[in-house]
């Protein structure tokens, strides 16, 4: 598996520092940089990159490490600075050289590593012939085929970090598919499992029965033709590893927010604020922390996220908020500039106990906030699922959330017609938000608990199409 070993350090490495970690191959060894500049690169003689280190990230959300990295990593309070290493998986004395560059960064700057038994301060010597090594493009990438991307991944959670967004950029722009292969007890962030969007892209997890299958769908797997293919039996069908069905239901819950705004595009537009009150109303705070990656490692500001946005424009730009440790809370932003304005499409994710009961009475307060409060709302569809707290997917099968709550802003029921929307021939009475000359309009669907639900989401969305 990959090598990636983190330094968590409560001081930013310094170049001193950093050359000391670097001497962890001894002098024969040579340095180069990539990414413009942001990539540090240890290589061996030849040229062939071993470990590829990136820039030192600070962190200033709480608990960010300990999510992405588990509760047995002792980590510095924040900021913490986070520095990752990562080994190429064809020479074993790389994920050695990694250990041992993290290990004297967190020696010298009295720091952490994960994971804490890769850490070394010795000197690796290289004994390997890496002049037989294939060289990727990519040092984030194992094994580069011409179909596929495939990356090797041994860690508790599996982030979208920088390193794996530009794997996945680099896989797409080249028509090639992203493969994931971890063990059977890694878990993914919501961020990483929105990225690989399905077919052609995967997560394959190793399986001790199956050998391979996808874990979101549970499909068996094998690898064919430079590949992770589907499995066929001899009548063409593909099994479901027993391993993806074996669940337990512990309780847990996620109340689950699709919000979509839209803005005029002015000087004067600040964005982020409909998420920020949506964070409000459901857990008192806004959200800690924001960033283009994971970790999440910026302070929360509209204002900056908003400059990122008009940086990029007209690119659309896609972002991470992240909640306190206390209320496990997880979102993604995309913004895009259309011919209507700014939109943002967000997903807000919250994580519940079986013993912490969803705020499900707040959802029509907020969607009042939303709809009145000049937030540009146009639609707000509130669900509820069971799965883990923690917000992380297990690669095992899990239910499709149930519908709660459907929220319509005002120019959205103004294009449908007023009227209309607000009579569908079923057994709703939507409640009216805002001035009853243009109203926005909430549809309580139901608690979250009867499947049945997405039957009646299904036929009012249908009826709301047909205008007037």
């Amino acid at each position: 598996m990959t090598k990636d070993v983190i330094a968590l350090t409560p001081t930013m490495p310094d170049v001193r520092t950093l050359l000391a970690g670097l001497y962890a191959g001894g002098p024969d060894l040579r340095v180069r940089t990539a990414a413009d500049g942001a990539v540090v690169q240890l290589c061996a003689p030849d040229g062939s990159t071993l470990v590829s280190i990136e820039a030192p990230i600070l962190i200033h959300t709480p608990g960010e490490a300990t999510r992405l990295l588990g509760t047995a990593t002792t980590t510095p309070d924040i900021p913490v600075w986070w520095t990752e290493a990562r080994a190429t998986t064809a020479i074993p004395e790389a994920g050695q050289l990694a250990g041992s560059f993290a290990g004297r960064l967190a020696t010298v700057l009295n720091g952490t590593t994960w994971p804490p038994e890769a850490a070394t301060t010795d000197v690796i010597t290289l004994t390997t012939d890496s002049t037989a090594t294939p060289a990727n493009a990519h040092p984030a990438i194992d094994v580069l085929t011409n179909r596929t991307a495939v990356v090797l991944q041994d860690r508790p959670v599996i982030p979208m970090t920088s390193w794996l967004s530009d794997a996945l950029r680099t896989a797409i722009t080249s028509d090639r598919a992203l493969h994931i292969v971890t063990p059977n007890t890694a878990r993914l962030t919501l961020p990483t499992r929105n990225a690989l969007g399905g077919h052609p892209h995967r997560w394959v997890v190793q399986d001790p029965q199956n050998g391979y299958y996808d874990g979101l769908s549970g499909a068996v797997l094998r690898w064919h033709n430079g590949t992770f293919a589907l499995a066929r039996t001899t009548s063409g069908t593909t099994p479901v590893a027993q391993a993806f069905t074996n669940t337990t239901d512990t309780g847990d819950r996620q109340l689950i927010l699709a919000l979509r705004t839209r803005h005029p595009a002015d000087e004067q537009l600040i964005l982020g604020r409909a998420l920020e009150t949506t964070w409000h109303h459901l857990t008192g705070t806004p959200p800690a922390g924001w960033s283009t990656a994971e970790p999440v490692n910026l302070p929360w500001s509209t204002r900056q996220l908003t400059d990122l946005a008009r940086q990029r424009a007209p690119q659309p730009t896609s972002l991470i908020a992240i909640g306190h440790p206390d209320r496990p809370a997880l979102a993604t932003i995309r913004i895009a500039r259309t011919p209507a304005g700014v939109e943002e499409d967000i997903t807000l994710t919250l994580g519940y106990s079986e013993h912490e009961p969803p705020p499900l009475e707040t959802i029509s307060h907020l969607a009042e906030a939303l709809a009145t409060a000049n937030h540009g709302l146009t639609s707000m569809l509130t669900s509820l699922r069971h799965g883990p707290r923690d917000l992380t997917i297990p690669p095992h099968i899990t239910t499709p959330p149930n519908p709660v709550a459907l929220t319509l802003g005002s120019d959205t029921v103004h294009d449908i017609g007023t009227h209309h929307a607000q009579h569908p021939p079923l057994n709703l009475a939507p409640v009216q938000l805002g001035p009853a000359a243009r109203p926005a309009l909430h549809y309580a669907l139901g608690k979250g608990t009867n499947d049945q639900t997405w039957t009646t989401l299904k036929r009012l969305t249908q009826y709301l199409r047909t205008g007037p």
